[in-house]
């Protein structure tokens, strides 16, 4: 099948067209020439059961992929136990929602070390999120669909490339999110040559396997970062910070990998995932 490519959000254009509705979406993204569309809670849940419904019939119309971005309060390394039931239940919320919208990834981020020393937090949250996946299981809400965990862009944030990899080895229904910026930032401006996104895959294939690999969700954009790691998302046409995508493009091709790729730029995402897609699939012809 190969790579697909989408933005999460629609940027200042479509907003500059007049659009406002989650329902004028699926046309947007369509006509761009984009085939994925990442829709973000961060903030909270707040839209209706049956306003998702209605958009997800018109992506399904379009031949969209949809995923969910679930809030950002996400911590499943709190000591707290009523703040792990939240977390718990944010991403119980952001099922019903996927459901809503036939969409089929959660992205979600995993945790923060807080006050606790960091092998202490991945402990608890390795435990936590197992007993979570048990439970979803029981509920039977895991079927079709996947929990996909992100690396992150700070040193205190509990996600980097294998701590997230080793947390998807827990249940076959996680699946990593490879935010590039975030591991780009994270490693102070390591992701430049093709062997650098290699190692991330090589780890993934030889701790996941190839299939589950290929499959992997993967946010991808350029980030400014400092001492403490990622600032903000920038577009494409920054030429300070990385990372760069034709390098990672290589690695696709390469791996034949059939990943689905969400631009988090900061106001383009929609025209630098469409740059993202024309250099894959000139790279794939080539």
């Amino acid at each position: 099948m190969g790579a697909i490519f989408g933005p999460s959000g629609c940027g200042e254009e479509f907003y500059n067209q007049g659009h406002k509705s989650i329902l004028e979406v699926p046309d947007f993204i369509k006509n761009y020439g984009l085939d994925a569309y990442e829709y973000s809670f961060g903030h909270g849940y707040h839209m209706s059961s049956e306003l998702a419904k209605k958009a997800g019939e018109l992506f399904k119309e379009k031949n969209i992929k949809v995923s969910i971005h679930a809030p950002f309060y996400i911590n499943f390394a709190n000591p707290d136990e009523i703040m792990y039931q939240k977390s718990q239940n944010y991403l119980r919320t952001g099922i019903k929602f996927l459901k809503a919208f036939g969409a089929d990834r959660l992205v979600f981020h995993a945790a923060s070390c807080g006050k606790l020393e960091r092998s202490d937090a991945i402990s608890l949250m390795t435990e936590r999120i197992k007993e979570t996946m048990d439970q979803f299981e029981k509920e039977s809400l895991l079927d079709g669909i996947y929990l996909c965990p992100e690396t992150m862009g700070k040193p205190m944030q509990i996600g980097t490339y294998k701590e997230v990899v080793d947390l998807c080895s827990l249940n076959s229904h996680i699946l990593p999110t490879f935010d590039f910026g975030h591991i780009n930032a994270l490693e102070q401006g390591s992701m430049k040559e093709k062997e650098d996104f290699k190692r991330v895959i090589d780890y993934s294939i030889e701790k996941l396997g190839r299939e589950r690999t290929s499959m992997a969700h993967v946010h991808f954009s350029k980030i400014q970062y400092g001492e403490k790691g990622e600032i903000r998302h920038l577009n494409f046409d920054d030429l300070i910070y990385g990372p760069e995508f034709y390098p990672f493009a290589e690695v696709l091709v390469e791996y034949d990998l059939s990943m689905r790729i969400i631009c988090e730029s900061m106001s383009d995402m929609p025209k630098d995932a469409l740059t993202m897609k024309k250099i894959y699939q000139k790279m794939k012809i080539n």
